[in-house]
């Protein structure tokens, strides 16, 4: 027993020695507070516990955590968009989270709590009866002054009883170590998917670390905001959407996963439309109501009638929407007005008058420069002030994002700064200079300071405000920052607030004796079904490429080139083969001499259209519109695959080996799909868009491959391209014949990559999905669909020459085309008048 026990006093040496270590070589900066170092230059319990549990693993179990929480990042496809950019950047997650006692969050909820609840009711009276302007407890220019008060909403009741239903604020620690407001979110707070993402990468990590910390679950937020907005909704059952500017907005990941884990439809604006007093969700299956709106668009942009006529983010009529009380909308349009840095030096005199008790978190020092004293003030002590713009992120007349700091500007620039000021001070406001405080990051083998700048999240539900036990922490790269964005540098972090006591687990699956049991088949906009069509297109056109770069790389297409006799049967197919992907646009010419670089710029092309690398992208692009549907194993298929092309092969044999890898995903894709997605509208568009493009590259193969005169050689690549070699030769004891060719790639309703059978299974999901107009007739896509599957049933091989084969390719085409225009309207064709049957 002896021996054991000194035997782990060994094991637990080299750990506390690293501690040690770590802790001595912690630069902490002089005069800012830190998160790891306490007021007392002693280690914070909560950090000290965790380090003590952090420093046993070895540095090899710590750098293979840290790598296995970043290739979660890149395989599940976390990213972001910095402010002006339009290429997606890897989520940059700190490897260390943020750590926060509970009795230290205690203090910050409680004072987040009735900060929210004070901006509710400052909203109230602004967009009310307006008695803080009357009375001067507000000047009427600091609210008038933003472009985010609404005229167009005034006297407007706010359906669902709030205007405020998620607020966060950014905060930080002050000189005193008490936590300091730095600015106010009430617009469209965003974040919290990304820190629900946070928590699920690191919490996999550091899974025994995660446990032994008694860390605060965060589904209980999300479970209360969900139920807040349900509540709010006038009927027992609501349809809730999410409104999203769409897939190039920056944080669109976020609002996907926002959408997928509370069960909120993602919608754009071109997804709704006015109906009567209600806003509907334009779906395959008609017009369908929506009941509560969480908005991801700015306020402006939400009605082109009434607000910024300019915008197609919005709906039309969605104000008069709201004075009518047919949709719930979270938050209520106007509330960003909250945000201007101009109300901030308001709020504790606002606090003392509504809620009769003092403000409990303090805020940056603020002089809001509309005011003559303010001014005076900050004119005098310029160079002591961080000049920010009063409503917006920008300083008016000043380049970037961020605050102008007056001492660091040239002459000229210094007074043109004081001339601006002083001409239009309502514009500008002066804080006080201060600096962030700092939590330990991982840089290099050790822990290094680096500001950072914590996002606190609370809900509105019927209890009061609910907050999230953590949130979302930016954390600058530089050690003297005074604001963070995620921008060039910056990084995330979890945030954990750790308990002494066990944390019961939480999810948000309700209990089952409180579940009402329903089979339906849901509500598909018919833009995630356009997407869902397209993605299903654009995976199987890049699956027939990959199947014509690998039969041009084939020995037998290449070791042709030397045989005595046959050769120019051989060499006749691969020009047809080359010919075929200059048609498609995957190559710029066909090369008898070199069909290996043929192959690979078909293959890896960025510039090509039609290569096999941009169709992959171009799926990759329609699958991040529908991020909300799409399982983690899915879209890490397709984000493999076109990692895989973006990397240039080596020879030949890397070329049909990255066509071959690629192919066998593009099966794993398609196997997902079928075993894993539930049968309703969703599924059956994506297997549309799969069959009709699948159906229209079989009839291109077997004009080509099949015509008349066609010989062994041609014959043998159409088995291979359609994936038939083996069936044809259990079928007929003989080489390859023409007849029985074209009846096994064209006519055979029992070859899954026949076209009879991709048009019999677009017949059956035709039939399925509902019908969009009253008078009972057969609608032009099923119509098609029943032709084709007739004239296919009844056709004989041997009178499927070129011309018919055409005939074929085309009326292929007009039904792919009669189901977009049918299920996929848009502009003026997006209006349907008639009463709509069909799906719920």
């Amino acid at each position: 027993m002896a021996g054991q026990a000194g035997s782990q006093d060994n094991k637990a040496r080299p750990g506390q020695r690293r501690m040690a270590q770590w802790t001595r070589d912690y630069a902490r900066l002089p005069g800012i507070p830190d998160e790891y170092i306490g007021p007392d230059g002693a280690p914070r319990p909560a950090w000290a516990r965790f380090f003590d549990a952090f420093a046993a693993l070895s540095p090899a179990d710590i750098e293979r955590r840290f790598a296995s929480a970043d290739r979660h990042l890149r395989e599940a496809g976390v990213t972001y968009r910095a402010p002006g950019e339009t290429a997606d950047r890897l989520w940059p997650l700190s490897h260390l989270p943020l750590i926060i006692d509970e009795t230290d969050w205690r203090q910050l909820t409680t004072g987040i709590a009735q900060r929210a609840q004070l901006l509710e009711m400052i909203l109230r009276d602004l967009y009310g009866e307006g008695r803080l302007v009357a009375d001067g407890a507000v000047p009427a220019a600091a609210i008038a002054g933003s472009n985010e008060y609404l005229r167009a909403v005034c006297g407007v009741k706010p359906p669902g009883g709030r205007y405020l239903h998620l607020y966060a604020a950014d905060v930080g620690r002050g000189p005193d170590g008490r936590w300091w407001v730095l600015s106010d979110r009430t617009q469209a707070p965003s974040g919290a998917g990304y820190a629900l993402e946070n928590r699920l990468v690191l919490s996999r990590a550091f899974s025994n670390l995660y446990k032994s910390m008694n860390v605060e679950r965060v589904a209980p937020f999300f479970e209360a905001f969900r139920d807040a907005l349900r509540a709010s909704a006038d009927r027992d059952e609501p349809r809730i959407g999410l409104l999203t500017p769409g897939a190039f907005n920056e944080t669109y990941f976020e609002h996907a996963t926002i959408a997928r884990y509370l069960g909120f439809l993602l919608v754009e604006g071109d997804d709704l439309a006015v109906s009567g007093d209600r806003i509907h969700i334009r779906t395959v299956a008609g017009l369908k109501r929506l009941d509560v709106l969480l908005r991801r668009v700015d306020s402006n942009f939400l009605d082109p009638l009434e607000l910024d006529a300019s915008s197609h983010l919005g709906v039309p009529g969605l104000i008069d929407v709201l004075r009518k009380s047919g949709v719930v909308v979270a938050n209520m349009p106007g509330s960003g007005v909250l945000e201007a840095r101009a109300l901030l030096g308001f709020l504790p005199n606002l606090c003392r008058r509504l809620l009769s008790e003092d403000l409990l978190m303090p805020h940056i020092a603020t002089w809001w420069c509309g005011q003559k004293s303010a001014r005076e003030e900050v004119l005098s002590r310029l160079d002591d002030f961080a000049i920010e713009g009063a409503y917006g992120r920008s300083v008016p007349g000043f380049p970037g994002s961020g605050p102008v700091l007056a001492g660091e500007l040239s002459p000229p620039e210094r007074e043109r700064l004081r001339s601006a000021i002083s001409d239009r001070g309502i514009d500008f406001v002066g804080q006080e200079l201060v600096r962030l405080s700092t939590t330990p990051t991982w840089e290099n083998g050790r822990i290094t300071p680096r500001p950072f700048v914590l996002r606190v999240f609370a809900a509105a539900t019927p209890n009061g405000w609910t907050i999230l036990p953590g949130g979302f922490c930016r954390i600058a790269d530089q050690p003297d920052a005074r604001a963070v964005s995620m921008g060039d540098g910056a990084r995330a972090a979890d945030v954990w607030v750790v308990s002494d006591k066990p944390i019961a687990a939480s999810t948000l699956l309700p209990a089952a004796d409180t579940v009402r049991i329903r089979r339906i088949a849901g509500v598909v906009p018919s833009r995630a079904a356009d997407n869902l069509f397209w993605l299903g297109r654009y995976l199987e056109r890049a699956e027939a490429t990959l199947r014509l770069i690998r039969a041009l790389g084939t020995p037998t297409r290449e070791s042709a080139k030397g045989a005595p006799s046959g050769a120019s049967t051989a060499l006749h197919s691969v020009e047809r083969i080359q010919r075929l992907l200059v048609t498609w646009g995957a190559t710029s010419q066909a090369s008898r001499a070199n069909s290996a670089k043929v192959a690979a710029e078909a293959l890896q092309s960025a510039e090509k259209f039609g290569s096999a690398l941009s169709l992959l992208r171009s799926a990759q692009r329609t699958a991040t519109s529908l991020r909300e549907r799409l399982s983690p194993d899915a879209w890490q298929v397709i984000t493999e695959m076109v990692e895989r092309l973006s990397v240039e092969a080596d020879d030949d044999d890397g070329i049909v080996s990255a066509a071959e890898l690629s192919l066998q995903e593009l099966a794993s894709f398609a196997g997902l799909a079928q075993e894993n997605m539930n049968r309703a509208a969703g599924w059956r568009f994506l297997e549309m868009g799969r069959r009709a493009e699948r159906a229209i590259n079989t009839a291109r193969f077997a004009r080509q491959f099949a015509y008349d005169e066609a010989g062994d050689e041609d014959l043998d690549v159409l088995l291979t391209l359609v994936d038939c070699q083996i069936t044809y030769r259990s079928r007929y004891l003989v080489g390859p014949a023409l007849a029985p060719v074209r009846d096994l790639a064209v006519l055979d309703p029992y070859n899954p990559r026949s076209v009879a059978f991709q048009v019999a299974a677009l017949n059956e999901h035709i039939a399925s999905l509902p019908s969009l107009k009253e008078h009972g007739l057969i609608e032009r896509p099923q119509r098609l669909a029943v032709a084709l599957q007739a004239m296919l049933t009844t056709a004989e091989a041997a009178a499927l020459d070129v011309k018919a084969l055409f005939a074929l390719e085309q009326d292929l085409l007009n039904l792919a085309d009669a189901i977009g225009l049918h299920y996929f309207p848009h502009g003026p064709n997006a209006s349907r008048p008639e009463k709509l049957t069909g799906l719920a």
